[in-house]
């Protein structure tokens, strides 16, 4: 057996790879990475310790891991050997935008192997894939890629060439060229991947930062944690940002992005209210029965013209309990509204409005601030054992509204009841590297 352990220093700029897989919109659509230091499997591109990546090479990890390489010996060629990494580590493909499904294969020949497998900003894609000693398991996954270019306007009319990205987004893993994983667990024993594009329903998520992909702990969302909980064959991109409303997310061409990707089939979540009820606001202010609507029904309008699924999503409630141990409304009529748009458009509808209101009164004043950032300083934003529960309501939404979208979800969901949470002390996803104790654009 050989064992080596490798550290990919984070000021180095360059890469060391021996075949190159940069992205080509008009070349392969297909990649498969055998990793480790032994014999490389036939058709796959070896991935080492020092395959670091560069625009160049078109793969590698980026900088700041730290590998251990094992090669237990055998004639299998994938299996035989394995890249671990000593902390978590990021592994990056140049590849398009668009969906690929991605199936991670891990084990080893002598002892147990368990990870954790997020894609570009923390999004949660495989809880927990483990192998028994001698054992091998792969799992598969669709994970959406996308950039902010946007296709230029014709001259003199209105638009843009780019999403207005603000500063917290313009380091983020989300809007860049690359699809990057996450690997993370007590044992993330990688043996190979593969990546391959596909065609297939996608997810739009459409909202603010308590739907949108948090880039660093402590913070999380429901939008982040939603793809554990679907089958590969249907992706979610989530388009939410942090401080948007209705009117910002157009401004912005967030939406103009969002639509240039959707087609018939597709499916938009769309949940705003913690924002757009700002009257201190009063460029994105919209009035609950009014503005408020009428751009929830532009939405709506947007998406059927494009042949998509329009589902409305209430706004979970702020921590904010009374003296009864209830929680109390801090969202005002947009709730309300956001149900009457609902019925008068005949559009599906996820109450998380409801079901957090009963989440948080079963864990009580004293315990729900464990599901906050922050260590419960926060009382709009959750932490990564909150935004999983939120996302169990999310999923289980689509179940009870039965909206189609609910085939492609995962055999052990077995329903959930927001008043009964998952204990805390089960929850084991591993929090991911980087901490900011920034508070997230709109509260």
């Amino acid at each position: 057996m050989k064992l080596t352990l490798f550290v990919i220093p984070v000021w180095s700029a360059l890469a060391v790879a021996a075949t190159s897989v940069a992205a080509d919109p008009a070349g392969p659509t297909s990649w498969k990475f055998d990793f480790g230091t032994g014999p490389v499997a036939p058709g796959y591109v070896q991935v080492t310790p020092a395959s670091l990546f560069s625009a160049e090479a078109g793969f590698g990890f980026e900088p700041g891991a730290e590998l251990v390489a094992v090669d237990r010996g055998g004639e299998d060629a994938l299996h035989r050997d394995y890249l671990l990494g000593a902390k978590p580590c990021f592994f990056s493909v140049a590849v398009p935008e668009g969906n690929y499904n991605v199936t991670v294969q891990l084990g080893d020949a002598q002892a147990e192997a368990v990870a954790t497998v997020k894609a570009e900003s923390r999004r949660l894609m495989i809880e927990r894939l483990d192998a028994a000693p001698g054992k091998f398991a792969a799992r598969t996954f669709t994970v959406n890629v996308r950039n902010g270019r946007l296709t230029p306007p014709p001259v003199n009319a209105p638009g843009g060439s780019a999403v207005l990205l603000n500063e917290r987004e313009k380091d983020s893993r989300t809007w860049d060229d690359k699809l990057t994983l996450e690997f993370n667990g007590a044992a993330p024993k990688i043996c190979g991947l593969e990546i391959t594009k596909v065609e297939c329903p996608t997810m739009f998520l459409a909202g603010d930062s308590t739907v949108t992909d948090q880039m660093q702990e402590p913070g999380a969302s429901w939008g982040q944690m939603l793809p554990r909980f679907f089958k590969p064959g249907v992706a979610v991109a989530n388009y939410a940002e942090s401080g948007e409303t209705l009117k910002s997310f157009a401004t912005e061409l967030r939406l103009a992005k969002l639509l240039s990707q959707l087609k018939a089939g597709d499916w938009l979540l769309i949940q705003f209210g913690h924002n757009d009820e700002k009257a201190q606001w009063p460029q994105t202010y919209v009035e609950a029965h009014t503005t408020y609507k009428a751009y929830l029904k532009v939405y709506i309008a947007e998406a059927r013209l494009r042949g998509a699924n329009p589902v409305l999503v209430t706004s979970m409630q702020r921590r904010t309990f009374d003296g009864t141990g209830h929680i109390k409304n801090s969202h005002g009529d947009y709730p309300a509204a956001v149900r009457e748009v609902a019925a008068e458009e005949k559009v599906p509808l996820i109450d998380l409005e409801l079901a957090s209101v009963k989440l948080y009164e079963a864990l009580g004043p004293e315990k729900a601030p464990t599901m906050f950032s922050r260590d419960g300083q926060d009382a709009t934003h959750h932490n990564n054992y909150g935004a999983y529960e939120l996302a169990k309501c999310v999923v289980q939404g689509l179940r009870d509204a039965r909206v189609p979208l609910a085939q492609f979800i995962v055999d052990d969901f077995a329903g959930f009841d927001p008043a009964k949470p998952d204990a805390l002390e089960f929850f084991a996803v591993p929090p991911s590297p980087g901490r900011s104790d920034a508070a997230p654009r709109g509260n």
